[in-house]
């Protein structure tokens, strides 16, 4: 036993120089994942949650023509989550803001306190030609997909996303602007 532990002080001793030497960091210590700890955010809870509401979400998506047609129903609201500049240029004629980045607890009791709200949902990607009000994202980025799922996270269920990419100057949705600078457009549905 004792010359164990001589071999081992010696092993150690041989060793240590090299790894002091070596561009190699040491393995992340308990101190360093305390100080990273933050309860507020959870990455596996949230791709866990995204999951399941991409699996609620497959279900939901709908044409064109059943948006308008659900829009125009008692109860239903159209929430628009672009930010306030965007939906100001252009946006589905009585349709709420509420921007992504001030989806909260607080915010989202204000705006939609009945959870069973049906709330219909749209983005940048589901209009072509019009890169002012509606500038394409990445279609893994696109903001449906965000709102989706933090919608259903916050306990909304009764959700649907408008699914097709409309041409701005064909769509048989009412668009409505609070600025001057949608003018440009000539959209037979244009409300100003």
């Amino acid at each position: 036993m004792r010359n164990l532990r001589r071999v081992s002080a010696l092993l150690l001793s041989l060793a240590a120089p090299a790894f002091a030497a070596s561009d190699v960091s040491p393995p992340p210590t308990d101190d360093r994942r305390y100080a990273l700890a933050n309860p507020a955010i959870d990455m596996p809870g949230y791709l866990e949650i995204a999951r399941e509401a991409a699996q609620h979400r497959s279900e939901r998506r709908v044409t064109e023509a059943e948006f308008l047609t659900m829009a125009q129903e008692p109860g239903t609201v159209v929430l628009d989550a672009r930010s306030q500049d965007r939906y100001n240029l252009l946006h589905v004629a009585g349709a709420v803001n509420l921007p992504f980045t001030d989806i909260a607890i607080d915010s989202l009791a204000a705006r939609l306190p009945d959870r069973e709200t049906r709330i219909l949902i749209y983005c940048n990607n589901n209009f072509s030609r019009a890169p002012d009000p509606f500038p394409s994202k990445m279609a893994r980025a696109s903001l449906n997909l965000s709102t989706f799922i933090a919608l259903y996270t916050y306990g909304y269920r009764n959700v649907y996303e408008l699914g097709p990419l409309i041409d701005i100057e064909r769509t048989i949705l009412p668009l409505e602007s609070f600025t001057e600078q949608a003018s440009i457009l000539d959209s037979p549905t244009l409300k100003r």
